[in-house]
């Protein structure tokens, strides 16, 4: 697996908008901690573009992170915000000259469609928060993200509330939001996740779509060979009026009840302030016991 160099002081970061358009303003307090935590900031040529929805159009959003991605001097790439998009410019993206200089980069959300196309061509990169979330997250979230950017060692400790399977497991990680992923379901930038330990974590979905998208997954045979599986935030899930029945952690774990590896559920990683980074590519160690999960990179 290819490590991108690690950050030293002074490097330049650049920033991204893969999918939904932004303003400056709401840009403004993440370059200056950026800044403070000694970085060079550049924003790409066409940042602050819109389109409807889109920071521009899909040739404009995917020329920018083009340039970006092929500038040595940019050694850390922070997409600025998710929403919708990457999928409609991950193949218009060339990776050739990436992979002869590779960078980190860095997001969740929608940009889990870049954590796992630059997976299967064996590259790590960060599952880790956004510059527009930068002024509400948790001190953890922004120290984990720069400590992993600087390579530091990350090792996390949390308790599973409820439906927990003990266990250990040693594997790479992979995945990020349970709704792209399953939007990327037979393309290229779906990892093969024999033997990994999958990380999933969602926002704002009905608990029925929750219930197709693990489905799907089991049908397609993605998860029986799992080394283990690790859940995030499942935030702000719905329910229609007439009750699916089951909370977004019975799903899970009913869907995946054929099988032996271990599960954990309320990692602190997805949407949230307290969005602590994740090393996707990384081999990890894992344990999981009634009382404690830990996790060592």
């Amino acid at each position: 697996m290819i490590v991108p160099p690690f950050l030293q002081k002074g490097d330049a970061v650049g920033l991204v908008a893969p999918a939904r358009k932004v303003t400056e303003k709401e840009l403004l307090p993440a370059v200056e901690i950026i800044k403070k935590r000694g970085y060079r900031v550049v924003m790409s040529r066409n940042l602050l573009a819109s389109e409807n929805q889109f920071a521009g159009n899909d040739i404009l959003r995917a020329a920018d992170f083009q340039e970006m991605l092929d500038n040595p001097e940019i050694k850390a790439i922070f997409a600025v915000r998710g929403g919708y998009g990457c999928v409609r410019i991950v193949d218009l993206i060339d990776f050739r000259r990436f992979l002869k200089n590779p960078k980190w980069l860095v997001g969740y959300s929608d940009f889990t469609v870049f954590l796992n196309h630059v997976l299967n061509m064996g590259v790590r990169s960060l599952h880790a928060t956004m510059p527009l979330n930068f002024a509400e997250n948790s001190a953890e979230a922004l120290n984990t993200l720069f400590s992993a950017l600087e390579g530091k060692k990350l090792k996390y400790f949390w308790t599973s509330r409820s439906f927990c399977r003990n266990g250990t497991a040693t594997g790479i990680l992979a995945g990020g939001n349970l709704s792209v992923l399953y939007s990327l379901l037979g393309s290229r930038s779906f990892p093969d996740l024999t033997g990994k330990i999958l990380f999933l974590e969602d926002l704002d979905e009905y608990l029925y779509h929750l219930d197709r998208m693990m489905m799907a997954f089991k049908r397609a045979g993605v998860l029986k060979d799992l080394a283990g599986l690790i859940v995030g935030g499942m935030t702000q899930m719905h329910d229609n009026t007439i009750p699916f029945g089951k909370t977004a952690e019975e799903i899970i774990i009913e869907t995946v009840n054929d099988y032996n590896f271990p599960v954990a559920f309320h990692f602190p990683a997805g949407h949230f302030a307290d969005n602590r980074t994740l090393i996707m590519g990384a081999e990890v160690h894992w344990t999981v016991t009634d009382k404690k999960n830990e996790l060592s990179f």
